[in-house]
């Protein structure tokens, strides 16, 4: 999979820009601010049709505009494809794929495979199982739409449990047979997201602990751990057991909506004992196996966004992920820095000749 030319009017703090990419390494170049991550997310954008960093679209028009348009002419399976992302303000946002806009945008989802490792990604680390539980739905759910929606289903089915808990509550009832219609609800989708999330992991776990292995240059160990209410009993008899429990509470407290990854470094939480060059190769690792993961699934290789990757990271460090894309047969790389000799010193031992693109040129230039 290659993205080929890029064309960008509008986005964020980004004018109008137009870009041609090698098919191996391209590199955006600039200080803080120039918009480098805008142009990384706007390839984002045209993969998920949101943008990664702000997922409400109004925000991401540029300021004084009232649209904004990203045009991506892409190579996948050997085929082309034009994909084109329109939003006006007050209006639907528009998904075309060759010519054609989609009914739905989310039959979308799933053409441009593409993975991204950013310095937004540390929420992974040091914010609530939300962001993990988020990260295994994302992974799994861009292979599996099937099991995406079970977790939609899933959500919605919560939220109506947790309103009929409430309405017991202050109106002092309980009726048990409407509750146990949620439970069987909530059983029957959520049993087989936590088969689907176990078996996932076992799979993609060992996966990562080789990435930050080769990162590392072994000298650390790392292990994730998949903690679920359901680890320890049925679905069945964990909502019975927690009853009372959710009466009082007016809320669901077990389930596989409370499921957690437990990430550590020598045995200890990496959120408290890890470095800032750990907890970053932590995620580097872990966006490598979903790399991998994808690359299995699909049959070809997802784009790869790097944005400032190697800030925070000692160069043996800089040197092991720079050999692993090299070795891994990686696709299509796009890079973000604000030194251009740290990137350029960082690619040297590469057999591919990358494509650099200093934002402050092209803007002088016009």
């Amino acid at each position: 999979m290659f993205l080929n030319s890029l064309k960008i009017d509008n986005y964020k703090n980004l004018d109008k820009l137009k870009f041609n990419f090698n098919k191996k390494i391209n590199c955006f170049i600039g200080k803080n601010g120039i918009g480098k991550t805008n142009i990384i997310d706007s390839i984002y954008h045209l993969a998920f049709t949101k943008s990664y960093f702000n997922p409400s679209t109004s925000q991401n028009v540029k300021i004084g505009e009232d649209f904004f348009s990203i045009n991506g002419n892409f190579e996948i399976n050997n085929r082309d494809e034009k994909v084109h992302c329109y939003y006006k303000s007050g209006d639907k946002k528009i998904i075309k794929k060759n010519g054609k806009q989609y009914k739905r945008i989310s039959d979308h989802i799933g053409l441009i495979n593409l993975i991204i490792i950013s310095p937004h990604d540390r929420n992974l680390i040091t914010e609530g199982s939300e962001m993990r539980r988020k990260f295994i739905d994302s992974v799994i759910g861009q292979v599996d739409k099937i099991y995406l929606q079970k977790v939609i289903d899933y959500g919605k089915v919560i939220i109506q449990r947790n309103s009929l808990l409430k309405y017991f509550f202050i109106n002092r009832k309980f009726d048990k047979d409407t509750l146990d219609t949620y439970n069987q609800q909530l059983i029957t989708l959520g049993t087989p997201i936590f088969k689907e999330r176990n078996n996932f992991l076992k799979t993609f776990i060992p996966i990562f602990k080789n990435y930050y292995s080769e990162i590392s240059s072994g000298n650390e160990f790392v292990d994730i751990t998949y903690k679920s209410d359901l680890n320890s009993g049925s679905f069945s008899e964990i909502l019975q057991d927690s009853e009372s429990k959710d009466r009082f509470l007016q809320y669901t407290s077990k389930g596989i909506h409370k499921d957690d990854l437990n990430f550590t470094i020598e045995n200890n939480k990496i959120k408290n004992f890890g470095s800032q060059g750990q907890q970053k190769s932590f995620l580097i690792a872990l966006k490598l196996a979903q790399f991998d993961y994808y690359k299995t699934e699909f049959g070809n290789s997802p784009l790869v966004l790097l944005d400032d990757i190697f800030d925070k990271l000692d160069q043996e460090r800089v040197r092991q992920i720079v050999q692993i894309l090299e070795n891994k047969d990686f696709g299509q790389i796009f890079i973000t820095d604000t030194h251009i000799d740290r990137v350029k010193d960082a690619l040297s031992g590469l057999k591919n000749k990358e494509e650099i693109f200093d934002l402050q040129e092209i803007y002088s230039n016009g």
